[in-house]
């Protein structure tokens, strides 16, 4: 039986680590009601095998591969809050095999949109050591979940997060 997550926190908690995790794995998932459509953000954050936050965000309209992208610069902006001194080895996990493998520098990115929101996350990413992981949708399902609860319940997203996203023109 699966564990019951405890979703919707206003704001991540504010644990910080007194010891480097051995592994961090942030989960990450995008979603679109429609292509573009109602969109939302699912970050799930695991150190060391263990859940350390789980963060909904609503995104207003945008495409799926915006949505995706948005939900790795969520992940990488909670990342950051939660642990003060990068840099620490994180692995994203995500079902988007067009993220992975564009933030990988394997496919081009022709979308105007898609390419600021990449630099905007590779910034964010500076000095920190990072892999990607693209895994199936189905070992996936928390940020899944998560993603789709922030469409359906309109979760507000972080304001410092809102800010950062914004000074890109792009609107949430």
């Amino acid at each position: 039986m699966e564990k019951q997550l405890s979703i919707l926190m206003a704001a991540p908690r504010q644990v910080k680590a007194s010891v480097k995790p051995k592994s961090i794995k942030i989960f990450i998932d995008g979603a679109s009601r429609s292509n573009p459509g109602p969109a939302g953000a699912g970050v799930y954050i695991e150190c060391n095998g263990e859940e350390v936050l789980s963060q909904s965000a609503y995104l207003g309209k945008k495409t799926n591969n915006q949505a995706e992208y948005l939900a790795l610069i969520l992940g990488i902006y909670l990342f950051k809050i939660e642990y003060e001194e990068p840099p620490y080895e994180i692995i994203i996990v995500s079902d988007s095999e067009l993220l992975v493998k564009q933030m990988l520098g394997q496919y081009k990115i022709k979308d105007k949109t898609l390419r600021k929101l990449q630099m905007l996350a590779s910034n964010l990413l500076e000095g920190i050591f990072c892999k990607f992981n693209h895994v199936l949708r189905i070992n996936n399902k928390k940020a899944d979940k998560l993603a789709n609860i922030a469409i359906d319940e309109k979760v507000e997203a972080p304001k410092e997060f809102i800010s950062i996203i914004n000074q890109e023109d792009i609107r949430l």
